[in-house]
């Protein structure tokens, strides 16, 4: 006898053997025990979850002899007539190669034949979706009122491309991808039965790459057990061409270092290990969004199918990564997947990794995104300072120090639109000049060798809207010349401190105030007088610039 592959041996016999469907198959056996059979259904959903197997056991329900609550007996002669497919009333066509007018007019003469041997006339359509525009008008007006002896069972991946005037004609079930852990179920229990060694890793990557089919599943289970009875790990990712999850993290921390040469040697070493590079992308896809899920759910069962040690390493290495990072990674493979249909796989995949290593190099969206997240991530958040313990007091600050410690940024304290003149000897007054009765608009100038003795009220201003600088200026003085305010301060603090413009403009404003004019401000230096020995006046500037 013929080798029967996995998935066609331990294909559901009843209703209650489909796994991972139950929200349809108790609809339908509630149905049938009631004895309502719709003249059309349509069964849509991904591949391998069970839409051809549900419409064969429904074919063989609705003829069995001795139906037990819905579900076919399995037993009579018609159950075992069915299943050896010889019951020429069950009608299988493939739409994709049957999609023609032609196909259709033949099936329309068809039906209107009673059934030979069985109850019901069953035509299961498999892709339904593939026929013509009019096959599609060829099978609607069958469709929408049939013979009574006869029942359509249409099955789809792609449901979105049948017309809504064959939606609305159809009872519609939706078949979901199958849970993983009860892929895992399966595949131990068929394991079992064919007495094959199968570890939980290994079911777990197995049920990872069938996303959701159990067909796939069956289908790799036997790849597998054509090179071993012992089914590891290792095993599947040979069999599978799978990149692994050793791979997967190397990969993914040559990317988080940006290290391109690294990524791209892996890649050759894979490519040379025929691994197919869109695979390998899908894997990686599915690695960082395995990343975004660690990331994101707290909770201690997470949507993730992978081993326990698997698991913990994810973990680990999402520690490196902040979430928007992950997303732009995720943009960009995204972006390649699409690319790779038409281009060249390995090209496309090497762009794609230099593009996460390098993001300054492409100019697209997803990699705008990863060189935002990057910036974001290095920024460096300043932390707050801790409070002093209770025994300590915390030494005031010294605003002057801290101040004049800061790199100057302006020239010099001098105006820039007018050169400073320097101070007369003595600072004599300048000559009366005979002015016109306006005085009340010249600046407040006493004869006391023409010093401000205002500047303590200007000096009182500036304690309310510039503390640092009044305590710099304390105990200076100031003088008028011209359209200059002059100040003389001791403080050696002061010269560096007034460079900054916003200190200088504090202090004009002060001034504006008291005075009632705008002066441009300036140091006073005293000349020295004709008796003054220049060396000793040499010596004390100094000794001043040394303090």
């Amino acid at each position: 006898m013929a080798y029967q592959a996995l998935y066609r041996k331990y294909r559901p016999k009843t209703f209650a053997d489909v796994v991972g469907q139950e929200h349809i198959t108790d609809t339908l056996r509630n149905e049938l025990s009631e004895n309502k059979i719709v003249h059309a259904y349509l069964f849509t959903g991904t591949r391998g979850t069970g839409k051809t197997t549900c419409a064969k056991i429904l074919s063989k329900a609705i003829n069995c002899l001795n139906p037990k609550d819905g579900n076919p007996c399995g037993e009579c002669e018609m159950c075992r007539a069915i299943s050896e497919e010889t019951v020429t009333d069950i009608c299988e066509i493939d739409a994709a190669s049957n999609n023609g007018i032609n196909d259709i007019r033949e099936l329309r003469e068809q039906v209107n034949f009673s059934p030979v041997t069985a109850k019901y006339r069953v035509y299961i359509i498999d892709e339904v979706h593939m026929l013509s525009i009019s096959a599609f008008n060829g099978l609607l007006k069958t469709l929408e009122e049939p013979p009574e002896h006869v029942v359509f069972i249409l099955a789809t991946t792609e449901v979105h491309k049948l017309p809504s005037t064959i939606l609305s004609r159809c009872q519609r079930f939706d078949f979901r991808r199958i849970d993983p852990e009860k892929i895992i179920e399966r595949l131990k229990y068929v394991a079992e039965c064919e007495g094959l060694t199968l570890t939980d890793d290994a079911a777990s990557l197995i049920a990872g790459a069938a996303d959701g089919g159990m067909r796939d599943a069956l289908s790799i289970l036997d790849l597998c057990a054509s090179n071993n009875t012992s089914i590891d790990e290792s095993v599947v990712a040979n069999v599978c061409a799978m990149a692994g999850n050793d791979y997967l993290l190397g990969l993914a921390d040559l990317i988080k270092q940006k290290d391109i040469e690294g990524a791209i040697m892996m890649l050759d070493k894979l490519h040379n290990s025929s691994v197919d590079m869109l695979r390998l992308l899908n894997e990686l896809i599915g690695h960082y969004r395995d990343l975004m899920i660690v990331k994101t759910v707290k909770a201690k069962h997470k949507p993730i199918v992978c081993s326990a040690a698997k698991l913990l390493a994810l973990e680990n290495q999402a520690q490196d990564y902040e979430l928007g990072e992950i997303m732009a990674v995720l943009n960009v493979l995204q972006s390649a997947t699409a690319a790779m249909q038409t281009g060249n796989r390995r090209c496309e995949m090497e762009m794609a990794i230099i593009k996460l290593c390098s993001p300054k190099v492409a100019t697209d969206i997803e990699s705008l995104e990863l060189r935002i997240a990057a910036l974001e991530r290095s920024t460096v958040s300043v932390k707050p300072t801790a409070e002093p313990k209770p025994e300590e007091k915390e030494e005031p600050k010294d605003e002057v120090k801290e101040a004049v410690t800061k790199e100057i940024t302006e020239p010099t304290f001098e105006e820039e639109e007018i050169p400073l003149p320097e101070a007369p000897d003595e600072y004599a007054p300048e000559p009366e000049v005979q002015e016109p009765e306006v005085k009340e608009a010249e600046p407040k100038v006493t004869n006391n060798e023409g010093d401000v003795p205002e500047w303590e009220d200007i000096i009182s201003i500036l304690r309310k809207t510039c503390p640092l600088i009044a305590g710099v200026l304390q105990g200076s003085k100031a003088y008028i010349k011209g359209d200059y305010l002059l100040i003389d301060s001791k403080n050696s603090q002061f010269r560096s401190l007034v460079n900054n413009a916003t200190y200088r403009n504090s202090i004009r404003n002060a001034a504006e105030q008291v005075l009632g004019s705008v002066y441009k401000l300036g140091p006073y230096r005293k000349a020295p007088s004709e008796s003054e020995d220049p060396l000793a006046s040499f010596a004390a500037k100094l000794k001043e610039l040394e303090n």
